[in-house]
């Protein structure tokens, strides 16, 4: 006996559905629990994220990127192949191979993902790669269950996608390179999963610069012995003529019996600068940079930074080649080159 709710449930529920939309992961942003709003752009205005994605993208790019064929002894370099110049010199007229894995790579660590327009001649041989924005990507399925991409173009940083709106764009005309996700398709932003320490770092930034702008010097209290008409005023004409940088260690004069009070806490009693080098762990720890390389060396010695770059290779730079030579060898090659290159 068949119960029609049921078969209907499961017929719905076994379609594909166009569910999946796309890798806008805004919703994982906004404010931390600092109270400071992370974002992509915001993230990279720290010093620690600048430093580690610049690291992690240039010395990934610098690598030397060859087209192997396999051969009964192993395997030899190909310099014929159309992907060779392409992949080794210039994906596209207007970049380098360097500048182009650079900015891929960038947008890897930044966003979670990395694509680029794939142009094909006749043949399905490729031309031509060009880098596409993520935060402007949206992964789809259509009725089939297979996967498109939606790019949303505002501005011209792609000559080959010619109107502005939303273009489609099939799975062999994009090379995605993913990162670490939940369902295998799409990865989620670094930035967005550690927000709260990229927030607590940029607080930190913050308050230092803060602390600077204020003349290096902790709030306080002007106290007057009698009642001030216009205590806003007074303040202001201080604030005027001692705060600020350019005004510090500037001779103060108090008129009416006025004093002036310290309450606020010095940095070193509020363990300004241990908290600043514990963030700088924390984001080195999110990119798994040694913490010699973004210029900690508190801990490091001639000893152990020999083996920290070493591990930096291994565990840190290996598995990020790997993603990217898979992505490259599933997206690039044609189905019956796959066997050979």
């Amino acid at each position: 006996m068949q119960i029609p709710f049921l078969s209907s449930l499961f017929r719905t529920r076994d379609k594909p559905q166009n569910h999946y939309i796309g890798t806008d992961f805004h919703y994982l942003f906004g404010p931390s629990t600092s109270g400071k709003s992370v974002n992509e752009f915001t993230a990279m205005q720290t010093t620690a994220v600048y430093a580690c994605v610049r690291i992690l993208s240039e010395t990934l790019a610098a690598l030397p990127l060859q087209l192997y064929r396999y051969t009964p002894g192993g395997k030899e370099r190909v310099y014929d192949h159309p992907l060779y110049h392409l992949l080794h010199d210039e994906p596209n007229p207007e970049m380098t191979s360097f500048i182009f894995r650079e900015t891929l790579m960038s947008h890897l660590l930044i966003w979670g993902n990395a694509y680029a327009q794939i142009i094909r001649d006749r043949l399905g041989r490729v031309q031509g790669l060009y880098p596409l924005r993520p935060d402007k990507m949206t992964v789809c399925r259509d009725d089939r269950g297979k996967i498109f991409y939606l790019y949303t173009k505002t501005g011209d940083e792609n000559p080959n996608i010619k109107p502005y709106g939303q273009v489609a764009l099939q799975k062999e005309e994009v090379l995605h390179i993913p990162g670490l996700g939940f369902d295998g398709l799409v990865g989620y932003s670094p930035i967005a999963m550690a927000r709260n320490a990229v927030g607590m770092t940029m607080a930190c930034e913050e308050y230092g610069a803060s602390f600077f702008a204020n003349g290096a010097s902790p709030s306080g209290v002007l106290e007057h012995p009698g009642v001030l008409k216009d205590p806003a005023k007074v303040r202001d004409s201080w604030n005027a003529v001692y705060r600020g940088t350019g005004n510090a260690h500037k001779v103060a004069v108090l008129e009416e019996g006025m004093k002036y009070q310290q309450i606020g806490i010095p940095p070193e009693e509020a363990q300004f600068l241990e908290t600043r080098k514990f963030q700088l762990d924390e984001i080195a720890r999110l990119y798994r940079i040694p913490p010699h390389m973004i210029g900690d060396l508190e801990k490091s010695s001639f000893n152990n930074i020999e083996q920290q770059s070493m591990e930096f290779v291994k565990y840190t730079l290996d598995p990020w080649v790997i993603r990217w030579e898979q992505a490259m060898q599933k997206a690039l090659f044609l189905p019956e080159e796959k066997k050979q290159y």
